[in-house]
Parts: structure tokens; sequence; C-alpha cells
């Protein structure tokens, strides 16, 4: 405001060139709103989450200094062996190891998952960014739109309807962010808000992997250990998805009717504003480059839709998704460009913008991984976890499935991963759950309630990161957003384990 009051005042003096100075000046500002509208993270956003984070891994730091040391051994797949626990002394992490943390990780044993990670998400930005700048997002919106443009909360329905069948029975959940931009454009031009994008992207691919049905990583390694068949039990299973999904549903319908009435009430409107006027989708006449981009993108996204579908077939790959995923849109989205730009190298400065604006977010997956190395560093996890295990001995049922619940929560603050947290606790709590008459099967879907809903909530889960990143949207206003719809899950949670445990499931 003070550089244009200023080129107003010389326009007063100087006359045309004045007013020429005052509309460069704000073409420059709209410019930049537009550059920051999807491929910068807000600056508020980024302290808030890092003070945040930090927050945590001083608290981390503080237990080390009044939790004992303890250790399980383990077997060469990382299972705990029961029986095994030692504990030491109470010796606190230094000072500097602390500090170091953050960078420490990237030479930890999540360091290949944590260097992949970031790699991913600055290809998914960086092709991203390119669809933007080439005019292939403004081209495929638009004629998605046209088509759906009168069915607009059936399309809502049943976008959110394929992201949480995808979590639920092939445990996708990161793989499917890739899809996020697009999914929050679309969800824009249909005249919602970026939340609504989230919500039918990102938070319903993570309530389907917890609502799981048939998921591999969670539903199917827990009945390997326990040595019952996956479709054990699956109608309760069913019948939670089918909830699950309708709540999601009413959830994001009450938002939109809310948005529709006052598009102001959105927590993201002045945001999305910005990110509508990126986007320029008003309607003009469909130009032969234009049918061009179109195909070329569509036949991008097919293809990626292809080994999105391969990967959640072929289970010896599924654990390779996001190394692969990262391959074929990189090797994707340059080939895309070259065939859509004129200038070639246009499609390589517009890919290098995306990823360098998405930099701030591997500071923030760097954080958060650090928290689960200070942990684990310090021996206070096995400790922790070696107590909580001691507790659930000799309570009734009930007690015993909440205590099982509560400690798979608390593992999530620290440990992301559903393979990780499994082969740390269940070949021990398995028996002692089995010992009181709990069957494998409530063990099943107590494990994959605690493992999903708060992975859209905790600031130390990266995909969380990952995808308010993308989105450009606060991870305050997200909370602010779906903290009331969390609690409400949890006590349904905890009233369904307790019907369970009541019917003998």
């Amino acid at each position: 405001m003070v550089r244009s009051k200023r080129y107003f005042k010389n326009a007063g003096r100087k006359g045309k060139n004045g007013w020429c100075m005052i509309q460069t000046s704000n073409e420059e500002l709209k410019e930049k709103e537009r550059e920051e509208a999807f491929s910068h993270i807000n600056k508020r956003a980024f302290f808030v989450v890092v003070s945040l984070l930090v927050s945590v891994i001083v608290f981390s730091g503080f237990l080390t200094y009044i939790v004992p040391q303890g250790r399980y051994l383990r077997d060469e797949s990382g299972m705990l062996l029961d029986g095994t626990y030692t504990q030491g002394t109470t010796k606190g992490m230094s000072f500097w190891k602390i500090l170091s943390a953050p960078v420490r990780v990237f030479a930890s044993d999540d360091a290949l998952t944590l260097i992949m990670i970031s790699v991913f998400l600055l290809v998914m930005s960086g092709v991203f960014n390119l669809l933007d700048k080439t005019g292939g997002m403004r081209i495929i919106i638009g004629k998605t739109v046209r088509t759906f443009s009168h069915k607009k909360k059936a399309v809502v329905c049943i976008i959110t309807l394929v992201f949480m069948m995808f979590g639920s029975f092939f445990g996708m959940f990161e793989e499917l962010v890739t899809l996020l931009p697009l999914i929050i454009v679309f969800m824009l031009s249909m005249g919602f808000d970026s939340l609504t994008g989230l919500g039918v992207c990102m938070m319903a691919a993570c309530f389907g992997f917890s609502s799981a049905i048939t998921n591999p990583f969670s539903v199917g390694l827990v009945a390997d250990l326990a040595g019952t068949h996956v479709f054990d039990g699956a109608w309760l299973r069913v019948v939670f998805f089918i909830i699950v999904y309708a709540a999601v549903c009413a959830f994001l319908l009450l938002h939109i009717r809310k948005i529709t009435k006052d598009p102001t009430r959105s927590l993201t409107y002045e945001n999305d504003q910005k990110k509508l006027l990126s986007l320029d989708l008003s309607v003009r006449e469909t130009t032969p480059r234009d049918e061009r981009v179109f195909k070329i993108f569509i036949s991008f996204f097919i293809v990626q839709l292809t080994v999105l579908f391969l990967i959640a077939s072929i289970r010896s790959i599924s654990g390779l998704a996001i190394p692969i995923l990262s391959v074929s849109f990189l090797l994707g989205g340059v080939i895309a460009g070259l065939c859509v730009c004129e200038k070639k190298t246009d499609v390589f400065k517009h890919m290098g913008k995306g990823a360098a604006a998405m930099l701030p977010a591997i500071v923030m997956i760097a954080l958060a991984s650090s928290v689960k190395l200070i942990m684990e560093e310090s021996g206070i996890l096995d400790t922790i976890m070696h107590g909580v295990i001691r507790a659930l001995q000799g309570k009734n049922k009930f007690l015993c499935i909440i205590l099982i619940y509560f400690l798979i929560l608390f593992l999530q603050i620290f440990i992301g991963s559903s393979s990780a947290k499994i082969m740390l606790i269940m070949p021990i709590v398995l028996p002692i759950a089995t010992s009181l008459g709990l069957s494998p099967t409530i063990i099943i879907l107590t494990y994959c309630i605690a493992d999903g809903f708060t992975d859209v909530i905790l600031p130390t889960n990266p995909v969380l990161i990952i995808g308010l990143s993308m989105a450009n949207v606060p991870y305050g206003k997200w909370v602010k957003w779906t903290w009331k719809f969390q609690i409400l899950l949890f006590a349904f949670t905890v009233l369904l384990l307790m019907f369970a445990v009541q019917i003998g499931y």
C-alpha cells in the first residue's frame, strides 16, 4: 500500500508516467498473489506449525529426564520379543542431540523413507505448478465443471466414496495426495472451498484407511500375526465403513450448505479468492491449443491412475509406492510439459519454481520425524509401552480394549507407519488380549480405528503436512474446521468397541 501511494503522488506531478507506475505496481502485486495462491506455503502457517513441532520436540527431550531408559529385544523383522524388556537408569538426552535431531534424522533408520517423502513432495509440487502455468489446470477443470455443474453434491459424495474405498480396501493414503491439487481446484470451480477439497480427498482417504475392510497394511498384517483370515469379522468393519462414509458426507454437505449461503464464512475464503484469480476459469472460446493441452494432460492423469491401480493390485510393489509414483509423475510431467510448452526450458523453469516453493514443508517433515528419533534413541518409548502393556494384564475386557486403543493412539504421535506400529506392539498385545478372552477380530478393529483418524489431526504426521502445504491451508484453520468432527468420531468409536466386546465380536 505504501508503494502504491508513493506512485500516486508521483502521478500528480509527472502525469501519465506516474499512472503507468501505479498500474505496473498493481499488476506486480496481483501476479505475486497469483503465484502465492497455490505454490507457496503461508509464512504465518509455517511458523505456527514449526513452533508447535518444536514444542513437541522440547517436550520429548524433557521426558528423557524423567522416564527411565528401557529396551525390548527385537527380531530381524523388527518385532518385539515378549519377556525381553530390561530397564536402565534415567539419563536425559543432551541438549545438543535434541537440537540436532531434525538434521540427524536424515542419517537415521528412517532416512531413506524421509528422503523419498521429501522428493515425492517436491516432484508433486513441481508437476502441478507446471500444470497450472501451462493452462492445463484451467482447461481440464473447465471441461469437467461444465459436465458436472448440475450434480455438485452428488459429485462430492461420489469422490468421497472413491477415496474412502481406496483407503479401506487397498490401504492407500499418502499415494492419493498426488491428486489433491486437482481435487481442490475442481472443488473451487464448483463453488466450494479448499477445505472441501481436502475433505473429499485427504480426509476421505484417511478415514477410509481407518475404517478398513481389507486394508493390507493394517487388517492384513494383524490378521497374519494373529493367524486369522482377513475376512474374519468383516461384517462389523463393513458396517463401520458405511457409518463413517455417511458421517463424512454429512459433515461435508453441511459445510457446503453453510458456505453456499455465505462464501465469506469459509475459513479459507481470502486465499481461495486468490486461487480462483490465478486459475481464471472464465468462459472463453476453446482454441486448438486448449484441445491439445487437454488431451495431453488427460493422458498424463490416466497413466498416473493406472500406476495407482497397479500399486494397489500388486502387493509386492505396494511398499515402493512413493518412489514409483515420484518417478512416474516426474517422467510423465516432463514429457507432457515438453509436448505443451513452446519454449522447452519453461518446463524445467515451472517445475523448479514449484519444487522450490515446497522446501519449507521439508523442514516441517524433518521436525515431525525427529520426535520419533528422540523417543527411540533415549529408550523411553519402550519404557512407556512396557508400562501400558503391564497395565493390560489382569484387567477386564472393556478396560483392556480401551487401554490398547490409547496405547496405539499414543504411538501415533511418534510413529506414523502402520506396519511399524504393528510390528512394535502386536506380538505382545495379541497374546495378552487372547488370554483375557478378546478375539483377534476385535484387536484388528481396535488397531484400525486407532491407527487412522488422527493422521489428519496430529502435526507430527508427514502426510498431513504435505497435504496442507500443497493446499496452502494453515494448520490452525484445518484443526478449527475438523476438531469437533474428530471428537464426535472418537466418542463413537469408543462406544463401538464397547459394543463389540459386549457381543463377543
